[in-house]
C-alpha cells in the first residue's frame, strides 16, 4: 500500500482498477471505501471480494486504512480521532490523487464517517452507501466503555463481557494497535441528528444484515433520508454481511441507476 500525509498523520492507501477515473463526469465515478472500527483494507474490502468485485465491474477503487488502524500511523490520543476528523482524512484523500467526486461505501464505523464525508463535502459523493449502519448512525451506539476495557485489558481472558471480549479477539484477529483502538473507541463521537441525516444531499443506501444487532434497523434509518434506499441482507449478522452477495448486487444496482433487487423480487412476487 502506498502513504499520503493528511495534515500531519501517515495513511495508507490503495488504488487499484483499470478505471483511471477522476470524477469529473468524463467516466464513471471512482469508488472510495472507508472500513469498520478494528478492521482494514484487506480484511473488510480484500477478503470479503470487494476491490475485485468493483473492478470487475470496470471501476476505479480507492480504500485506506483509517487512522490507527491497519499500515496507518497510531495514534493513541482521543484527541486525535472522532468521524469528522477522519472524514477529512478521506477527503484529503480524494485531494491527494486528483479526485473531484467519488461514490463513497462506508461499512459500521466506516459509515459514520461517510455521513460526515456527505455532510461536510457534499460536492465530493456521488453516490453514498452506509453498511452495517442503520437507525444506530442517529441512536448512537451503547456500551462503547467495556470494549474500550477489553481492548486495554491485559489479556483477553480477563475479558468476560461477551460483545467487548468478541471486539478484543477481533483486533487480535486483525493484528491491530489495541491502544490505538482504544483511544479511537473512547473518542467523542459527534451526533448526527436526524434532522442531519435528512440533510445529506447525495442518493443514499442503507444496507444492514438482518440480525445486526449494532447497526439497527436500515429501514428505520432511511426514512430519514429523502429518496434514500434500504435493503437487508437475509440471516446475516454484523460480521457476515460485509461480504453478502446480495449486498455486493444491491450496490451495483445502485450506482448504475437500475432498480433494486428487493424491489424487483417483490414486483415479481405480486
Amino acid at each position: 500500500m502506498k502513504q499520503f500525509d493528511s495534515a500531519g498523520v501517515e495513511i495508507a492507501y490503495l488504488d487499484t482498477g483499470s478505471g483511471s477515473g477522476a470524477g469529473d463526469g468524463t467516466e464513471k465515478p471512482p469508488v472510495l471505501l472507508i472500513h469498520g472500527f478494528a478492521s482494514n483494507v484487506e480484511t473488510n474490502w480484500g477478503g470479503t471480494g470487494w476491490v475485485d468485485f468493483l473492478r470487475k465491474a470496470g471501476y476505479r477503487v480507492v480504500a485506506f486504512d483509517n487512522r490507527g488502524h491497519g499500515h496507518s500511523q497510531k495514534l493513541h490520543e482521543l484527541t486525535d480521532y472522532g468521524a469528522p476528523l477522519m472524514a477529512e482524512d478521506a477527503k484529503r484523500l480524494l485531494d491527494h490523487l486528483g479526485i473531484k467526486r467519488a461514490h463513497v461505501i462506508g461499512y459500521s464505523m466506516g459509515a459514520r464517517i461517510a455521513a460526515f464525508l456527505a455532510l461536510a463535502h457534499p460536492e465530493r459523493v456521488d453516490h453514498v452507501v452506509f453498511g452495517g449502519l442503520g437507525i444506530n448512525m442517529v441512536r448512537g451506539m451503547a456500551g462503547t466503555g467495556p470494549i474500550a476495557r477489553a481492548l486495554e485489558a491485559e489479556s483477553i481472558n480477563d475479558v468476560t463481557n461477551p460483545t467487548a471480549r468478541t471486539f478484543r479477539a477481533f483486533a487480535e484477529q486483525t493484528k491491530s494497535d489495541l491502544k490505538a483502538l482504544a483511544a479511537c473507541i473512547r473518542s467523542a463521537r459527534a451526533p448526527i441528528s436526524a434532522e442531519m441525516a435528512a440533510s445529506i444531499s447525495a442518493p443514499v443506501l442503507v444496507a444492514v444484515g438482518e440480525t445486526d444487532v449494532i447497526g439497527g434497523s436500515a429501514d428505520e434509518l432511511a426514512k430519514l433520508i429523502p429518496g434514500a434506499r434500504a435493503i437487508t441482507m437475509p440471516g446475516k449478522d454484523h460480521n457476515r454481511a460485509v461480504g453478502d452477495r446480495t449486498f455486493k448486487a444491491e450496490v451495483l444496482a445502485f450506482f448504475e441507476g437500475g432498480k433494486s433487487l428487493e424491489s424487483s423480487a417483490a414486483l415479481g412476487a405480486k
